[in-house]
């Protein structure tokens, strides 16, 4: 792979990025979500999360690789210091780190806003098959999440029941009165990117 470049998503990506979206629906159980979305509710999802937080898309030579994601962890006011985080990568460029550099930018932009826990939800099955593995919870122990708790048959798929577990990161204290976290417009700067 060459150079790798990340930068925020526009809604003209939505068709790329559903792309990379629509074998994990079809193909695998890490996501629960049956059917492939259309492409206009696709561009809408994007519309929505980059109104608040970072949408950011790994492209090379042109061609858009991965994108990650944050979204509300939780609506209450108590939950703004907090989001869920969400990465995918095109199935043919796996391990080769387009995951982790997206999952740094999308780390450093959410630092920036001034958020402090990150929340992943995982896929987890209790034997592997070939539906679901454990890489997905591997991958984010590798960059530092850790297990908060985990939900045992949980969502059906493909006639099988999987579980969840949440993994969590810091990324910042924790303070008494913690500063207003601010929306991915009002602090994106491109060096968040590098």
């Amino acid at each position: 792979m060459n150079t790798l470049t990340i930068r925020a998503a526009a809604l003209e990506d939505a068709a790329a990025l559903l792309a990379i979206y629509a074998p994990y629906v079809e193909k695998t159980a890490i996501t629960f979500e049956y059917a492939v979305p259309s492409p206009g509710e696709f561009a809408g999802r994007i519309a929505r999360t980059l109104e608040r937080y970072p949408y950011l898309a790994a492209e090379s030579e042109g061609e858009i690789l991965g994108y990650a994601y944050a979204a509300p962890f939780k609506e209450r006011a108590a939950y703004d210091w907090a989001v869920e985080t969400t990465v995918y990568v095109r199935e043919d460029v796996k391990r080769q780190g387009v995951g982790r550099e997206l999952y740094g930018a999308l780390e450093r932009c959410l630092a920036a806003q001034g958020i402090l826990n990150l929340n992943a939800c995982i896929a987890c099955p209790e034997r592997e098959d070939e539906y679901l593995t454990r890489d997905s919870a591997e991958f984010h122990r590798r960059l530092g999440y850790r297990t908060a708790g985990e939900f045992r048959q949980c969502g059906c798929k493909f006639g099988r029941w999987y579980g969840m577990v949440w993994m969590e990161k810091h990324i910042g204290p924790h303070p008494a009165d913690p500063p207003p976290v601010k929306s991915f417009p009002a602090v994106f700067r491109p060096e968040l990117l590098r």
